[in-house]
């Protein structure tokens, strides 16, 4: 391989000949072998976007030149169009603070933007990675902007795919609204209910948690750019952050507006925060259908067996025929790892010290991996397990039959101590609760029928 040679303050580094990015960017890769994972495609076009809409702020407050800023936009829209895509390779949790990825934009954008200029990679006295692409700017405030542009990003594809979920468990309730079943407490036998109720509920559940997610996204929709390195917004030109936010508002599609407190926009990390608590929410109301799930498809004879799942690929390598509910299981290990995120980045968010939260990229990594989980596998789940559920009306019927709770709707009648006593004559003798009812003379058939349905 081939190099050329830069100079940071550090000293002389050896550069691949061909890479886009450069000496900050070279050490800090031999540093940071955490993940494997290069950064997220969302954290990218974030902060590209925001270069981008820094170098147009310069430009108008002639802090840069007008041919500078315009081979840094150039080289962002090259980056944005999908090109370079490879030259990102700082690890996704990397520095305190995200300087090295930040660095990493830097070096790209500058190597990028010297080629269109007919410059060599590397020189740098025609346009400098941090003189130039990081006017007015610091990790400090960019990688909090990035963090909340990427996330307000993901989330664009994780609310389609819970309503994606919602619907497809609103037809179960309809398909399955007459389909009287026994209902469970404490996994015990309760009054009947309809297997379309719980679908219902479901629906309802995944409903309210897209709310929740809905409402922390709100929260960072207010950015801290151009606050630099403390809050104070020290080395930026005035009106530089009015332009820079609003061509970012602009170029992102999203809602942003300047955080009133900057100070507060480097401390504090408490969207970010809100919005892990939200999904973790999701998360949790997810895993609780898989569970109910699971349950209710267990046999097909040893278990509940209300439930029929599709079969998506063979459940065993040892038992024929076997068919597992592959799918809820896999929703039950998503919901614990995004549990386990959002315990990561509570942690994290409060681990920031008086002027700046330094546990950015490992927050960011969890947030996006959650969301990344979320719309990637609840559509499949959706769409391959929920929609082919079948149940047996009959069977159904035949569990209402057989329990003895059934008793309770004799209780007002017959009172607590006498329907206690029959329930465990049920149990004990094997007869259904209509049969001792009309046998024992406390209704006739018919009333037992309006009764028990």
């Amino acid at each position: 391989m081939k190099f050329r040679v830069e100079e940071d303050t550090l000293g002389m580094v050896r550069v691949p000949s061909g890479a886009y990015y450069g000496a900050f960017t070279v050490r800090a890769t031999k540093q940071y072998t955490v993940t494997g994972y290069p950064a997220h495609k969302n954290l990218i076009a974030a902060f590209v976007m925001i270069k981008r809409s820094a170098a147009i702020a310069n430009v108008k407050t002639k802090s840069i030149s007008a041919k500078q800023g315009r081979a840094i936009i150039s080289a962002c829209d090259n980056i944005l169009a999908g090109r370079y895509a490879d030259q990102f390779v700082v690890d996704m949790i990397n520095s305190g603070a995200g300087t090295a990825f930040n660095m990493n934009v830097n070096e790209v954008i500058a190597n990028v933007a010297l080629e269109s200029m007919h410059k060599k990679k590397g020189e740098y006295s025609s346009l400098h990675p941090n003189d130039h692409v990081n006017m007015s700017q610091s990790s400090n405030d960019t990688y909090p902007t990035a963090m909340h542009v990427s996330i307000l990003n993901s989330l664009k594809e994780v609310l389609p795919a819970v309503d994606v979920l919602s619907k497809s468990l609103a037809k179960k309730a309809k398909k399955f609204a007459s389909f009287k079943k026994i209902g469970r407490t404490h996994l015990m036998d309760a009054l009947p209910i309809t297997l379309g109720g719980e679908f219902a509920a479901y629906s309802t559940a995944m409903n309210r948690a897209r709310s929740g997610i809905v409402s922390a996204q709100k929260q960072l929709y207010h950015i801290p750019l151009g606050a630099t390195a403390v809050g104070s917004g020290a080395n930026t030109p005035r009106g530089y952050r009015k332009i820079a936010i609003a061509e970012l508002a602009k170029i992102s599609r999203l809602p942003l507006l300047p955080e009133k407190d900057m100070q507060y926009g480097l401390q504090s990390r408490y969207g970010v925060a809100l919005v892990s608590a939200s999904l973790r929410g999701l998360a949790v109301e997810l895993g609780k259908i898989a569970n109910d799930i699971r349950l209710m498809a267990s046999g097909p004879v040893a278990g509940f067996g209300e439930l029929c799942i599709p079969a998506v690929h063979a459940g065993s390598s040892i038992m024929p025929g076997k068919v597992n509910p592959s799918l809820a299981e896999c929703m039950n290990m998503i919901c614990y790892n995004i549990m386990g995120n959002d315990i990561t980045v509570n942690h994290a968010a409060q681990a920031g010290q008086f002027e700046l939260n330094v546990m950015l990229p490992g927050m960011l990594k969890c947030v996006l991996e959650s969301a990344d989980m979320i719309s990637g596998f609840v559509p499949v789940f959706a769409t391959n397990l929920i929609d082919g559920l079948i149940s047996d009306r009959k069977k159904l019927c035949k569990m209402i039959e057989a329990s003895p709770v059934l008793v309770t709707l004799l209780a007002p009648k017959i009172g607590y101590q006498k329907s206690a006593a029959l329930f465990k004559e049920s149990l004990s003798t094997g007869k259904t609760i209509r049969e001792l009812a009309v046998s024992g003379g406390l209704l006739t058939g018919r009333q037992a029928d309006a009764l028990f349905g």
